[in-house]
This record gives structure tokens, C-alpha cells and sequence, in this order.
């Protein structure tokens, strides 16, 4: 009877992120295993007596003070981390905050926002590194971000005590503003203030976080818009990874990247903060039509210039034309099908009034520049 592979699995279970890798995990045993999994409930430092006794295969792991200890056992490794400034010979799972925070920029200044801010935690490399690249998206877009930043005092090592400080900062910020926190729990701690200085969201403050855990995401009041993350996929791809290692191939340095896939959109960026009429009036008349074959014709008779006026300030308040959001709201929505629902591709293009299939995998690929089939694989969860 072959033998069943031994692996140590030191990951969170408390937060969306853990839990998703371990779901990918335990979806690639299920089809190319059986492994037997070892897990620690008590704690990683109260782990190394435990994992010596077990004469496990491999070790799947988030980085921590221990993490050297468990080095010297020799058992293949792989480290699950936010960001890592050095070159290891150890492969890792990591985030990439480039394209998380592109994706949150992005949302935040298709909602029409001029003021931008960030929250997060200077002691912690992952959100310094989203910071840096929020604010540079952001900037390029000839707009500055301002930073919150947690003195380092011990009198605000309390969560009552930060929380005042975080209303004071959110009060003094321009409005209305859009803010990136740098995860779920951070976007609930900005939500949580708001509160506290009578701030309205998302009138005067709209807030993104990151993960998509969706019951932090519930618990806030409103609900919290947040980026999804490929998560399940990369636990997967770990599994296979230390399959390949457990059964000769060498620790390399491998990595495996877990990146932003959509914003998953609730109450707390619900709203378009622009104020001009004639803008507001044709981007409800698109939203309302988005099923339907607008033109850029229809959407100029629902408001009071000309054609060439509305152009100029979807220019201006946009960045694009009005066609160009047309296109990018549809497939938006078109998007949001293929991710939420098991309808076939034709009854897709049906429902938006596409009369081929084909037409319509053109239209896609414009905007995303790849097939539907090809990101509905990639987005849905493996």
C-alpha cells in the first residue's frame, strides 16, 4: 500500500485568507491525494515538539518567529507571506500589492472621487508595500493621498484609544473621500470611526477594503466593499507545488502568487461622487440599459447638451468616452455573471441581447483581453 504523505499545515483558520488557502488545499488532496494533515490548535510556538514526533512529509506554513526552527527539521517547506523584500530558497506564497492595489484605485476613482486616503499599519511591509502603490496610481492621476498613521505611543495600543484618534484624522480629511484600507479588519476599524465623528457612508466617506471576508465584510455597517482575492487557487497551487518537492523536485525558491481578481461591491462605496447633473442622469440611463444595445445617441437624449459637451465632460469627470463606459459598465456586468453564476455563455449573450456567441466573446475581449471561458476559469473558485 503506497504511503500516505504527512503534511503539517501552520496556516490560520480566524481570517478569510487562511481559510480560502486551506479550502484550495484540501480540494487538491481530495483529487490527487489522500494526505494526512497535521494541524496545530494550540499555538505555532507550542508546534516544533509535536511536528519532530510526527516525521511529517512537508510543512505549509505562514511565517513566524518560528519559522527557523522549523527550517532546521529539513522537512520540505513552503512559507505563506504578504511580502518578502529578500530572495529565499524557500518557496512562498505571496500577495501581490501592486495589483490589489491598482484594482482599488481604480474602483475608487471610477466612482468619481477627487480626495483619497489610505489606512493601514506602518509596522507591517504588506501594507506599507499597498500604500506605496495606491498612492502612486492614484497620484499619476494628478491626486494626493493622505496617510493615516498610528504613533507609536503605547497609550493607542488600545483599540478605544486609536479608535478616537482615527475619528479625529477622519474628520479633518477633505470630503467626500475615498479611502483604501489595507485589509477587511482595517476597512471595519475606519467604518467603526466614522461612527464615532458622525461621518454618513458613502456620502462623505467611502471605504474598500481587502479579502473579501464576508463576514467582516456583513458584520460593518454598511457593508464593506472589498477585493477578492485568488486565495482557494493559490492554496491549490501550493499543494500541487509540495507534492512535486515531497516527491523529489528541489526548494528553489518558487512562488506562488495570490492576486486581486474583481471588487466584490457593497453599500460602503455605493455612490458617485460627482456633481454634475447632465454626468450623473447619463450614467444612471447606462446603468439602467446595460443589458440593452445603447448607443452613444440614447445616452445623450437623457440629458440637456450636446453630444460633443457630454464627450467633453465624460473626458474630464471620467477619463474615457461615453461609449468606452458603455462598453466597460456591460462587461462589468457581463463579468459579474460569469463569476456568480453557472449560466452558459450563450444564455449570457442572450440575456444582454447579443445575437451570437461570438459577438459577444469580441466585445469581452476588448475590455478584459481575454476569452469569457478563459476568466470565468481563472475567477471562479477552483
Amino acid at each position: 500500500m503506497p504511503k500516505i504523505p504527512r503534511v503539517i499545515l501552520l496556516i490560520e483558520t480566524s481570517r478569510a485568507f487562511g481559510r480560502d488557502l486551506l479550502t484550495g488545499i484540501a480540494k487538491y488532496s481530495k483529487l490527487h491525494g489522500p494526505w494526512s494533515f497535521y494541524r496545530e490548535p494550540r499555538g505555532l510556538k507550542s508546534a516544533i515538539p509535536h511536528i519532530e514526533n510526527w516525521e511529517a512529509d512537508g510543512i505549509i506554513m505562514r511565517n513566524s518567529p518560528i519559522s527557523k526552527n522549523l527550517l532546521n527539521l529539513k522537512i520540505p517547506t513552503i512559507a505563506v507571506l504578504h511580502y518578502q523584500k529578500k530572495t529565499s530558497p524557500i518557496p512562498t506564497v505571496q500577495t501581490n500589492s501592486k495589483n490589489i492595489a491598482n484594482l482599488a484605485a481604480q474602483h475608487l476613482l471610477n466612482r468619481g472621487f477627487q480626495n483619497f486616503a489610505y489606512c493601514g499599519f506602518k509596522d507591517l511591509d504588506w501594507s506599507v508595500e499597498r500604500e506605496k502603490h495606491f498612492s502612486e496610481i492614484i497620484e499619476e492621476a494628478n491626486f494626493i493621498v493622505h496617510k493615516y498613521s498610528l504613533p507609536k505611543s503605547s497609550k493607542y495600543k488600545t483599540w478605544q484609544s486609536e479608535q478616537k484618534r482615527l475619528a479625529e484624522w477622519l474628520h479633518k480629511l477633505p470630503k467626500p473621500i475615498a479611502i483604501m484600507a489595507c485589509n477587511d479588519d482595517r476597512g471595519q476599524n475606519v467604518l467603526e470611526a466614522c461612527k464615532l465623528s458622525e461621518l454618513r457612508v458613502p456620502e462623505e466617506v467611502a471605504v474598500i477594503g481587502v479579502d473579501n471576508d464576508t463576514l467582516i465584510c456583513d458584520l460593518c455597517d454598511p457593508p464593506l466593499t472589498s477585493i477578492a482575492l485568488n486565495t482557494v487557487e493559490a492554496g491549490y497551487k501550493a499543494a500541487e507545488l509540495m507534492d512535486r518537492i515531497m516527491n523529489g523536485e528541489k526548494m528553489k525558491g518558487q512562488l506562488i502568487e495570490v492576486s486581486a481578481t474583481h471588487v466584490v461591491k457593497r453599500q460602503s462605496t455605493d455612490i458617485l461622487a460627482i456633481n454634475d447633473p447632465n454626468i450623473v442622469q447619463a450614467l444612471s440611463y447606462i446603468k439602467e440599459n446595460a443589458k440593452e444595445k445603447i448607443s452613444v445617441d440614447d445616452v445623450v437624449r437623457v440629458t440637456q447638451l450636446s453630444r460633443r459637451s457630454l464627450e467633453t465632460k465624460f473626458k474630464r469627470f471620467l477619463g474615457r468616452s461615453i461609449m468606452d463606459e458603455v462598453r466597460k459598465f456591460r462587461v462589468e456586468l457581463i463579468s459579474k455573471m460569469l463569476i456568480e453564476t453557472d449560466m452558459s455563455i450563450s444564455e449570457i449573450a442572450s440575456s444582454f441581447n447579443f445575437t451570437e456567441i461570438e459577438h459577444i466573446s469580441r466585445y469581452f475581449r476588448q475590455e478584459k483581453s481575454m476569452s469569457m471561458t478563459e476568466f470565468r476559469k481563472q475567477l471562479k473558485r477552483c
